[in-house]
């Protein structure tokens, strides 16, 4: 060169896709589930593929690997891996280069891990198969791999199997399991899915290492925008089964150009801002592999699409290589945004309370309801206690106790949102079902309407059973296979023989149209349904009753952000219409802050903050709601900082709580009094909250970085 000066070429991609298509051929038709899609990745590189569920992310990561459902086949396109093109590969050489160079993870770890088999023995198979180690070797690097990955106690853990580990836990030997031969490319599909944000952010953080130490390609399958951000160096948004845009992961967040990447941030809670106005919501549902469009495959969910959009297929293509988009009428484009004086997506959770003039809104315009201040409390709980017996042995010797829920007290106000947040095992589902008469309580009173249920006989509780009902966490396991949904939903009728046999079906009618569902589903079965329709279904089967409290154990969990969306707009459309009150029970602070009034933090079986929600999330008082909050993925185009300090440990055993404050074995901010001392919950010094604290965070103290939840590798 002129200047004397050399430039290094880019590195050559680990992965490098061109125009692959995957077609599956059904008794009488074909259809394309993955058209044309071409992405690259390089050593150290973690690519982001999103999409709603049907767009074709998880067909795309499988046709990579050729792990194709019968009836599916490559039929066009290249795949290169390290030089070496997979498409003309024999089955026998694939199966190699999955177990050596490939990692997958895939979506649900205890529908993949060998219930029979030890985790140590799982982990291990990789590397005696495609390694050639001997059983003896294979186990101690068994043992190492679960210690890369962060399993507390990687030898003891070796010797468990699966339905010992939690969820988080079973990720991680799914992920050691992929290791297992030093792969060059993994791919890991819905790898957080359902996870608290606490483990969630403990797993990506483990891909995040082992990717820059190991110099792994990843490719990070996702419907959520918040683990994209910050995580991924380039992002590819797809629908219907292409590739709609592709840039930089800022780029994309910051200032999308197709109209459906727009849509999908303008789903989020977290960028609607506290109760601010309703979210967007994404019209209609992703094509069916068999529907084929002439034109523009999102022209008819699209609020831009125009005549053209139907009849032409966009290419992709941009402004400038770094930045493609298949759309006729790009939308955003920072430069239009300045000009016009809107600026970039700012998150809820970096944005501060809103001010008075910004109160919440209905999509109609109208106010959103505020929570009764006068009269009684519709729901009053004071001093809960749920304790279940452990036994051992054949004739059931008790052994011990599990602390499930202990002296849980709150109020509820009639229209009032009530959400209770805490990681997996802190007791939010046991409150849950202790409220609707599924467990019976140990101590305390649960007081619905001035009379106490608690301790009311299984005949008296009936009578008060439709002023509350419940909407299970899992829709689909809620829903009985063998009943149409008619029978389903006038069951609860039957039942309370509140309504006679002809009106039923009227009842029926009527609250299929109340959640949006047309009248003939009525004679469908529940697998006839989407995700988003069984959860209407669930909030429809509540409903029947005019319940006055509903009960939403994670009621949109695992949901895509645009279905989510649907539902949150629902529940809070009919709590307007109704005067409903709800407990909303969630691990995800974005869409707890976005639907609660008041927020009530668990951990370990007990309150340890209670308070206006905005209070909470801008301000929060106690150490583990500070760490709760860190946790939480920021969607605004910028990288937050991580907690990389805090180690991976998960809640005590519930069986042997810490004495004193519970959550002391896990926070900085522990002194000798915590362990001696419970702290009872009571007024913050400043602010609106009940803090059970002995050192709580006052306000203007930073409290959302690692300092706040810090403990030794030691503890817990």
């Amino acid at each position: 060169m002129s200047n004397g000066l050399s430039v290094a070429p880019p590195p050559e991609p680990v992965l490098q896709v061109i125009g692959l298509r995957t077609e599956i051929r059904l008794p009488g038709a074909t259809v394309r589930v993955v058209d044309g899609v071409s992405l690259e990745v390089a050593a150290g590189e973690c690519l982001g593929l999103v999409g709603e569920s049907g767009c074709g992310k998880t067909m795309t990561a499988r046709s990579i690997v050729r792990l194709l459902p019968r009836g599916a086949v490559i039929t066009g396109g290249s795949v290169v891996l390290a030089g070496t093109e997979l498409t003309q590969l024999s089955d026998r050489d694939m199966q190699a280069v999955r177990g050596r160079d490939v990692g997958m993870v895939f979506q649900d770890p205890a529908s993949c891990l060998d219930p029979t088999m030890t985790i140590g023995r799982q982990v291990s198979e990789s590397a005696v198969v495609h390694a050639g180690a001997d059983r003896a070797a294979a186990a101690a690097r068994a043992i190492e791999l679960l210690g890369m990955v962060a399993m507390p106690d990687p030898e003891r853990s070796a010797a468990l199997y699966p339905h010992q580990l939690s969820g988080g836990m079973r990720q991680r030997a799914m992920i050691a399991a992929a290791l297992a031969c030093g792969p060059r490319l993994l791919i890991a599909d819905e790898p957080t899915t359902a996870l608290d944000v606490t483990i969630q952010q403990d797993i990506l953080e483990l891909i995040d290492d082992l990717r820059r130490q190991l110099g792994m390609a990843v490719i990070l399958v996702t419907h959520d925008l918040g683990v994209i951000a910050g995580r991924t160096e380039r992002v590819a948004v797809m629908y219907g089964g292409r590739i709609v845009e592709q840039a930089g992961t800022e780029t994309v967040l910051a200032d999308p150009r197709h109209p459906y990447s727009e849509a999908l941030l303008d789903a989020l809670p977290e960028l609607a801002g506290p109760q601010a106005r309703s979210l967007y919501s994404i019209p209609g549902r992703p094509p069916a592999v068999t529907e084929q469009h002439a034109g523009c495959s999102f022209a008819p969910r699209c609020r831009y699409a125009a005549d053209w959009c139907g009849s032409h297929v966009p290419v992709l293509d941009g402004d400038h290589p770094g930045h493609l988009y298949a759309c006729f009428f790009p939308v955003g484009g920072l430069a239009g945004a300045q000009d016009s004086g809107a600026g970039r997506r700012v998150s809820a959770w970096t944005a501060g309370p809103p001010s008075a003039a910004a109160r919440p809104t209905a999509a109609s315009g109208e106010p959103a309801s505020e929570p009764s201040a006068t009269g009684s409390p519709l729901l009053r709980v004071s001093g809960l206690v749920k304790d279940y017996p452990v036994t051992s042995g054949v004739i059931g010797r008790r052994t011990g106790t599990v602390s499930a829920v202990a002296g849980v007290s709150f109020e509820l106000t009639t229209g009032e949102t009530f959400g209770l947040v805490g990681e997996s095992g802190c007791g939010k589902t046991t409150v849950a079902r202790l409220l609707v008469g599924l467990e019976r309580a140990s101590a305390g009173s649960i007081e619905f309407r001035g009379t106490d249920l608690a301790w009311l006989s299984g005949r008296q509780l009936r009578a008060y059973r439709p002023g509350i009902q419940l909407m299970f966490q899992d829709a689909f396991a809620s829903l009985d296979p063998r009943m149409r949904v008619r029978s389903i939903l006038s069951e609860p009728l039957e039942i309370q023989r509140t309504v006679h046999r002809r009106g039923r079906r009227r009842q029926v009618a009527r609250i299929l149209d109340e959640v949006g569902l047309p009248p003939e589903v009525a004679s469908r079965y529940p697998r006839e349904f989407s995700g988003g329709q069984r959860q209407r279904l669930a909030l429809a089967r509540a409903l029947l009753q005019r319940p006055a409290l509903i009960v939403a154990d994670e009621p949109v969990s695992a949901l895509d952000v645009s279905v989510q969306a649907q539902i949150l707009n629902l529940m809070r459309k009919l709590q307007r219409q109704y005067g409903l009150s709800y407990l909303f029970i969630s691990h995800d602070l974005s869409v707890v802050r976005y639907m609660a009034d008041t927020i009530g933090v668990m951990y370990l079986g007990k309150l340890v903050e209670v308070g206006p929600a905005e209070d909470v999330c801008t301000a929060p008082a106690h150490p583990y709601t500070a760490g709760l909050i860190a946790a939480v993925p920021a969607v605004t185009g910028e990288i937050r900082p991580t907690s990389a300090t805090r180690p991976a440990v998960g809640l005590p055993l519930a069986t042997r709580p810490p004495s004193g404050c519970r959550f002391r074995t896990r926070c900085a901010r522990a002194q000798d009094i915590c362990a001696e001392a419970e702290p009872p919950l009571q007024p913050r010094a400043s602010g609106g909250q009940l803090v059970a604290c002995h050192f709580p965070i006052e306000p203007g103290t930073p409290s959302t970085g690692s300092a706040a939840w810090e403990a030794s590798a030691s503890s817990g």
